[in-house]
């Protein structure tokens, strides 16, 4: 009888132990599942973003239909064949079978910018459900609404009308604001040319020429505007006075004299979260929905712009978008505030710099953005809670949901352990008191 005990205390103390092992293999999983990036071949791995990019351009835009970010992070391309599925799955990334092509997507678009333009209307192709949205605020006209519908109509169904509340406009009037005598504007990105030294915001918030002061009382003169695209584009560069930059790297301010440090350029991807500062509404956090939009302002058409989920308001045009110390964007205009939500759309800074012919005033290699202290405090919505800005952007952050399987069968079995420890240590004492008992007979 006491063999057996023994024998069912050893198997209970292995189990135990081999439990802790397992669950120790189940967290280490959930960890590796969520923070590594797809793999790119045997031994390697790329960004989830590159994956998709280079899977596109190697299938062609009469085989795919774009790519996105899924909600686990993993790269997700649009296929119009089986075959194309297939490559993709073995590339790493998750294939979509759609019934358009990028081609006939581009086609559709290209056939709504052909048509008369109509203020107020905005579209782009939303990869994930493969039509092209076309989006119309509240100044648009019932017949206007019908004409578009029309052309919607005789594209294809996978051209989508839909309403918008509010007003689709620029957001004139950031990171620091910056004044002139028509309004007020957001800095957006410390640039230089080799030779003189600039702020990159947005075209629409002053034409060549136009002076730029640090306070509304126009006493501490900035700059002047020297170049810039609008409509069209929606960029410009703003000379300092004095040709230096305040600093010799381009920072993005995030409220409570917190900054953080801007390192590189880069385009984003459908699905990445991001960050906007500005000078009205502060920091902002959203998602890319999609890129190369068409925006109908008042004023003009602006194209190939990035489309987001984030919110703004007028001051805030000019304002940075960025990610992971990234620069992505400049604030351009939507529609709705940040109270009630809306859509934002940014010009980007790969393609603005490009025609500018200028480059970020970054120092060093890079370091990432640079992680303000954690502070107690409501957060309003949309806006970004403190001590957030060095989370990856691409599902690497790893959910507690995904960890509580192993993290369970290690509790478990640390209670097993216990359990069997307590369990033998009660026998060694009433062993000891029969022996002692015994040798006082």
């Amino acid at each position: 009888m006491r063999h057996a005990r023994r024998s069912l205390q050893r198997i209970a103390r292995l189990a135990a132990v081999g439990g802790l092992l397992c669950g120790g293999l189940m967290v280490t999983s959930a960890v590796a599942g969520e923070s590594s990036a797809p793999p790119d071949g045997p031994g390697g791995t790329v960004p989830p973003a590159e994956l998709g990019a280079g899977l596109v351009s190697q299938l062609g835009t009469s085989r795919t239909a774009g790519s996105w970010i899924g909600s686990d992070g993993r790269p997700v391309v649009a296929v119009t064949d089986a075959e194309a599925a297939a490559e993709v799955r073995r590339a790493g990334a998750r294939a979509e079978l759609v019934r358009h092509s990028m081609v006939r997507l581009r086609s559709a678009a290209d056939a709504l910018s052909g048509a008369p333009r109509v203020p107020g209307t905005a579209w782009a192709m939303d990869y994930s459900s493969n039509r092209i949205v076309v989006h119309a605020d509240s100044t648009v006209s019932a017949t206007d609404w019908s004409r578009m519908s029309g052309l919607a109509e005789d594209i294809g169904s996978f051209v989508h009308m839909r309403r918008t509340g509010g007003t689709l406009s620029t957001r004139l009037n950031g990171a620091d604001p910056i004044f002139a005598r028509n309004g007020r504007c957001s800095a957006g990105f410390n640039v230089t040319d080799g030779r003189q030294n600039f702020v990159l915001t947005a075209g629409h918030c002053g034409p060549r020429g136009t002076a730029w002061f640090q306070d509304a009382t126009g006493t501490r003169q900035l700059g002047t505007t020297t170049a810039g695209s609008f409509p069209g584009s929606d960029f410009s560069l703003v000379e300092y006075g004095n040709g230096e930059a305040p600093s010799a790297t381009s920072l993005v301010g995030v409220g409570g004299d917190q900054e953080v440090r801007i390192t590189a350029v880069a385009d984003p991807v459908v699905g990445q979260r991001a960050f906007r500062s500005g000078s009205t509404t502060g920091v902002r956090s959203g998602r890319v929905t999609a890129l190369n939009a068409t925006v109908n302002y008042p004023e003009g058409t602006v194209t190939g712009l990035i489309e987001t989920t984030l919110c703004a308001e007028p001051g805030d045009s000019g304002g940075p978008l960025f990610a992971d110390g990234l620069a992505l964007g400049l604030t351009s205009g939507g529609n709705g505030d940040c109270t009630i939500g809306g859509t934002t759309y940014f010009q980007p800074t790969t393609t603005a710099m490009a025609a500018l012919g200028v480059r970020l005033i970054a120092e060093g290699s890079g370091t990432g953005p640079v992680p303000p202290p954690s502070a107690a405090g409501a957060v309003a919505p949309g806006a970004v809670a403190p001590g957030s800005w060095g989370l990856p952007m691409f599902g690497g952050s790893v959910s507690f949901r995904t960890l509580t399987p192993g993290l369970l069968v290690i509790a478990v079995s640390l209670l097993g352990l216990a359990a069997t420890g307590l369990i033998r240590s009660a026998q060694r004492r009433n062993s000891y008191r029969r022996r002692y008992a015994r040798s006082w007979n």
